[in-house]
C-alpha cells in the first residue's frame, strides 16, 4: 500500500484544502494529514489558532479521504511534522507548487525513502479563497464611514508623494453597508476603500492597484480627523475627533461621476497641493476652523488650475472644494456656523454629513 503525508497549517479549513485532500490521496492508499498545533502557529506564523487542536483534530478525521491525523509539534521551520514523518515513513510526501520549504523536505524525503511529490495546480472547485482572506471577511465591520479630504490630496499616491508633505482628511457619517449606501456612485468620497473593506479585502493594497492612492481606506479604517504623511503607505501624524467640524460640513452633488484614476495622470500644480496640505494640517494642529478652511480654498485653487468647472458659492460657507481628485462627485462645503449648513442642506441637491469617529465597542464586535 502506498502512504501518503501532508502537513500544513489547516488554520481555517476551506474547499480549497479539501481539494488537496482528495488529490493527495489519489497518489496512494491512504492519506495522513499533519496540522500544526496553536504554539507552532503562534511561534513560527505569530498568530491564534482559530479553534483548540483536538477541535481542529476532529474535523480533519471526520473528513473521508483522510485515514490519518497527528499534529506537528517541532520547533524546525517548515518541518513542525518531522518527527510524525520519520516514524510513519510514508511513501509520499506531497506538497503544493508554492512550497518555500522545498530543500528541507527533499532532504527528509530522503532519509527515508520517500518521494517528494508536487502536486500541479488544478481548476478549483470553488472560488479561491485563503485563511487570510476568511479572517479578514470574519473581521470586516458591517458598516463604515466615508471621506472628505481637505488639503494634501494626490500625495498620498506612490509615485506623486512628498517627503515632509501631509494629507489632511476626515471620516463622515451617514455610515455605508453592503446593503445600504446613502450616496451616489463614483462619488469622489473614497468608496471603493470602503467597499473593499466591507467585503473582508486588503482595502489599502485594493486602491494602489488601481493605481491611486491609500487615503481612502486609511482613513475610513482610522475614521475621525487626521492628518497623515505622504508617503508609499500610510502612516499617521496626528488623529482628532473631528468635533470642530460637527454641524459644519456639506456635501452638494456636482451632476457628474467621479473617476480618480481616470485623470491620475493629468498635469497639476502639486507645490499648491503640498502648501494645501501644510494649511490643513495647522488648522487640525491647533483646532483652527479657519486655517482648515484656507487649506481647503488652496485646494480648490489648485482644482480651478487643472481645469475643474467652478462650484457655486453658498451663503454662510468658509470653503469648498471638489471631493477626491475632482472632476465630478460631491464637491464638500465648510460653514461658519451650524444655522448656515443647515439652511444649506434643507435646499434640493445639499447633503447633511457629520465628523466619524470609531469607538471602542464597535471594535471590538
Amino acid at each position: 500500500m502506498t502512504h501518503v503525508f501532508v502537513s500544513g497549517c489547516y488554520d481555517i479549513l476551506h474547499a480549497g484544502h479539501v481539494q488537496f485532500f482528495r488529490e493527495a490521496r489519489a497518489l496512494g492508499d491512504q492519506l495522513t494529514v499533519c496540522f500544526a498545533s496553536a504554539d507552532v502557529l503562534w511561534n513560527h506564523k505569530q498568530r491564534r489558532s482559530s479553534l483548540p487542536d483536538e477541535h481542529k483534530a476532529a474535523i480533519l478525521a471526520s473528513l473521508t479521504m483522510v485515514d490519518r491525523v497527528v499534529m506537528g509539534t517541532g520547533t524546525k521551520q517548515g518541518l513542525d511534522f518531522e518527527e510524525h514523518f520519520l516514524r510513519l515513513r510514508p511513501d509520499v510526501l506531497a506538497v503544493t507548487e508554492d512550497d518555500q520549504y522545498a530543500d528541507l523536505k527533499r532532504a527528509l524525503c530522503a532519509q527515508v525513502g520517500a518521494r517528494y511529490h508536487v502536486l500541479e495546480k488544478t481548476p478549483p472547485e470553488c472560488a479561491p479563497v485563503s485563511t487570510t482572506q476568511v479572517v479578514r471577511l470574519i473581521r470586516a465591520p458591517k458598516e463604515a464611514p466615508l471621506r472628505v479630504d481637505f488639503g494634501g490630496g494626490w500625495l498620498d499616491v506612490p509615485r506623486f508623494a512628498r517627503p515632509g508633505a501631509y494629507i489632511v482628511n476626515c471620516a463622515i457619517s451617514p455610515l455605508v453597508s453592503l446593503r445600504d449606501w446613502p450616496y451616489r456612485a463614483r462619488a469622489g468620497l473614497g468608496g471603493s476603500g470602503a467597499y473593499a473593506m466591507l467585503r473582508g479585502d486588503d482595502s489599502v493594497s485594493s486602491e494602489l492597484n488601481l493605481g491611486v492612492g491609500w487615503q481612502d481606506p486609511a482613513i475610513v479604517f482610522e475614521s475621525g480627523l487626521c492628518v497623515w504623511k505622504s508617503g508609499s503607505r500610510p502612516q499617521l501624524e496626528l488623529k482628532r475627533d473631528g468635533q470642530m467640524l460637527a454641524g459644519r460640513m456639506a456635501l452638494l452633488w456636482t451632476g457628474a461621476p467621479h473617476d480618480t484614476p481616470g485623470v491620475a495622470n493629468l498635469d497639476r500644480d502639486y507645490d499648491l497641493i503640498e502648501r494645501a496640505g501644510r494649511l490643513a494640517r495647522e488648522g487640525v494642529v491647533h483646532e483652527d476652523l479657519e486655517r482648515l478652511a484656507e487649506g481647503v480654498r488652496t485646494s480648490y485653487e489648485m482644482q480651478l488650475g487643472e481645469g475643474m468647472t467652478p462650484l457655486p458659492d453658498v451663503p454662510g460657507a468658509l470653503a469648498k472644494k471638489y471631493c477626491g481628485g475632482g472632476w465630478g462627485g460631491y464637491a464638500v462645503y465648510l460653514f461658519q456656523a451650524q444655522e448656515a449648513r443647515d439652511q444649506f442642506v434643507d435646499q434640493p441637491g445639499g447633503v447633511r454629513i457629520e465628523p466619524y469617529l470609531r469607538n471602542c465597542c464597535e471594535d471590538c464586535s
